[in-house]
């Protein structure tokens, strides 16, 4: 199932201008696949044209967050949960996004315990591997 636009709304609870998921390319119970394209006015935009590293982390953690979204209305909850990320690990940035590029993320969450889950995403530019990162994500109750 894609989820776009007014869609993503329901999925995540951050709102313009820092709504940093454009689609869900595909998702399941543990997995999703977002897509972002960058624009040149988005929040985390540089002076060179390229979207910083915590615009990045940021995107993964809206992807995350999506993916969480996608949980609770198969729950059939109210409205999606609110995360908090607690931790960033293993971040790696190779570069990054340039303005007009597509940046899709894969997101898989492993362990969680009682509110807390451990998500790893990678995002990339067509083929290429541009960041990923390990989060711990808070729930808020």
């Amino acid at each position: 199932m894609r989820y776009q636009a007014d869609d993503i709304k329901r999925l995540i609870p951050q709102r313009e201008p820092f709504i940093m998921v454009d689609e869900i390319e595909a998702v399941d119970d543990t997995h999703a696949v977002t897509a972002f394209t960058v624009l040149r006015d988005t929040y985390f935009m540089l002076p060179d044209g390229t979207m910083s590293e915590t615009g990045l982390i940021e995107h993964i953690a809206q992807s995350c967050s999506a993916l969480m979204g996608y949980q609770a209305l198969a729950q059939q909850l109210e409205k999606p949960p609110v995360g908090l990320i607690g931790e960033v690990k293993h971040f790696e940035c190779q570069r990054r996004p340039k303005a007009d590029e597509k940046v899709c993320t894969a997101i898989e969450f492993g362990f969680t315990f009682g509110n807390v889950t451990i998500a790893t995403g990678e995002s990339r530019v067509g083929e290429e591997l541009i960041a990923k990162a390990q989060l711990k994500i808070f729930m808020m109750p």
